[in-house]
């Protein structure tokens, strides 16, 4: 297992830098946020680096694309767990 680090997306937003980072963590992949704290305070002169193990940055890839390709709206969330939580017949 490589410890390399792939940064795999920069964000000038601290709120959508974490948005990304909760996608991946979701899917099982370890994420690392570098300059999230220094973006917070001076928003304009840094940018937050999402980062993944070498070894993860193709299913990370993938995974960030396709949540902006599909972007799941709060609708479409509450209606899915709305689903799920029905009784089945």
């Amino acid at each position: 297992m490589s410890d390399k680090l792939v940064t795999i997306a920069t964000f000038p937003e601290p709120m959508e830098a974490n948005m990304a980072r909760s996608a991946l963590e979701s899917a099982g992949i370890e994420v690392f946020l570098n300059g999230e704290t220094a973006n917070s305070m001076i928003p304009v002169a840094f940018t937050a680096q999402l980062q993944v193990r070498q070894e993860d940055e193709a299913a990370a890839r993938r995974l960030l694309e396709e949540a902006v390709d599909h972007p799941q709206t709060l609708e479409s969330v509450t209606a899915a767990e709305l689903a799920d939580e029905s009784p089945k017949e």
